[in-house]
């Protein structure tokens, strides 16, 4: 075991992972008992699918059963000559997941020993160009996503869609679980407000697989595109990532735990504004607050709204990194009581609205800066306020709209009309996208 401390995650991504004593837990999860993702019928199937010259798509967290990474699967695999990988794409963080804090660049860094290119798709550019996809015949897609729309990898998936249309090349779909289950919560993306955590209609918690994504673009966006998607087996669409026994692997660096990803539909909401949403800490997304803030009287307040399956606890914190580095902030912890009833959106719009009571909305308005600080100016004020742009590579609407896809939620949250109204109009969003089935069924509903 002490041979995996030494190998970097570049080196355990192209040589797969090291052999493990068969009484090792890996060998514990038997996928004919429980969930196969895509990448592992396709490997049960011997890789059967793919012939010609292969472009990956993959992270770190592209990984099967017994934390194989798919790049050293197929690097294996290939040996036998019915295929051969010839390009790897990383989406945000990067292919190791190595970029720590929030919408920083990368370009390939680290990457030198594959025995092929290895492109970022969050950089320079977030749509493979021609020149990247020349000679490919194939686009093998294994992200991982986390079960909300602003999270970045979906968009990559789409974009390298657009992309692979528009050349004429197939790709394949590796399905995974949803981490959150089937749960649909929040609005539905105004096209008004696309941006790179929105570019299609999907509701911010959006209670699909990303190879239900794939199909639903595909049948919107991208219909002359050749794909296949292989579909995750035995997932109950219910269930939770910690309660089905498949591996999980943190997806990014500020996603640790599947209680972050319960939260994050929410939490996210807060990348918007100027109270830390708790990077630089142990617990991101679960941990809110500011300096300013007074956290005993925000949990007593966030408490009193009797919002369901929920407890905030008054804490302070100290952030390494991002809003608030190296200051005492004051706030609230969400502890999760209850995820079946919990609403991460609604919890903290709670969040936001109560803010807003106890300190007041302040003007950020003069803030102008080119390019994204997530420590900006908007921090040196003394109360809450909404970040400005640019985020997300969007340079004139406020983060805040487009991580809602809206501009009325935060109306909402500033003249302080109340959950009761959100959460209604947020349902009759939800209740004209989407029936609660299944798309590999082929009975989703077409948004109106």
């Amino acid at each position: 075991m002490p041979m995996i401390g030494r190998l970097s995650t570049y080196a355990l991504i192209r040589a797969g992972t090291p052999r493990l004593p068969k009484d090792a837990f890996l060998w514990a999860y038997n996928t004919e008992m429980g969930i196969r993702t895509g990448l592992d019928v396709l490997a049960a199937n011997k890789f059967a699918n793919l012939t010609g010259r292969v472009a990956v798509i993959c992270n770190q967290a592209s990984v099967d059963h017994r934390f194989r990474h798919v790049l050293g699967m197929l690097s294996e695999a290939q040996v036998e000559g019915h295929f051969k990988i010839v390009a790897a794409f990383g989406p945000q963080h990067g292919l190791a997941g190595t970029t720590q804090d929030n919408m920083i660049e990368w370009n390939g860094q680290g990457a030198e020993s594959f025995r092929y290119p290895v492109h970022s798709l969050y950089g320079e550019h977030r749509e493979p160009t021609d020149e990247m996809l020349s000679g490919v015949e194939r686009i093998v897609v294994d992200l991982p996503d986390v079960g909300s729309r602003y999270y970045t990898f979906i968009w990559t998936m789409s974009l390298a869609m657009k992309a692979a249309e528009r050349l004429g090349i197939p790709m394949l779909i590796l399905d995974r679980p949803n981490p959150i289950g089937s749960k649909v919560e929040g609005t539905v993306l105004d096209p008004n407000f696309a941006s790179f955590v929105g570019l299609h209609r999907l509701p911010l918690r959006h209670g699909m697989t990303i190879g239900e994504i794939a199909l639903l673009f595909h049948n919107q966006s991208y219909p002359d595109l050749v794909l296949d998607v292989i579909k995750v087996e035995g997932w109950d669409r219910d269930s939770y990532a910690d309660s089905h026994g498949y591996p999980w692997v943190m997806p990014s660096p500020n996603m640790p735990t599947v209680d972050t990803a319960v939260v994050y539909p929410g939490g996210c909401l807060l990348e918007g504004t100027n109270l830390s949403e708790g990077r630089g800490t142990t617990r991101p997304f679960e941990m809110i607050g500011a300096p300013w803030l007074n956290g005993e009287k925000l949990a007593h307040a966030l408490n009193a709204n009797e919002l369901a399956g929920v407890y905030f606890r008054p804490i302070q914190f100290e952030p390494t990194f991002n809003k608030y580095h190296g200051q005492i902030c004051n706030g609230v912890f969400v502890h999760v009581t209850d995820r079946d009833v919990f609403e991460p959106v609604i919890n903290y719009c709670a969040v936001m609205i109560e803010t807003i009571i106890q300190t007041g909305l302040h003007d950020s308005s003069h803030v102008k800066t080119e390019r994204f600080v997530a420590a900006g100016k908007e921090t040196d004020l003394p109360g809450f306020a909404w970040k400005q742009p640019p985020y997300e590579y969007e340079y004139e609407k406020l983060p805040i709209d487009i991580l809602f896809g809206n501009s009325w939620a935060r109306q909402s949250i500033e003249q302080g009309e109340g959950l009761g109204v959100i959460r209604q109009r947020m349902a009759a969003e939800i209740a004209k996208f989407v029936s609660p089935v299944s798309l590999y069924e082929g009975l989703m509903k077409e948004p109106h």
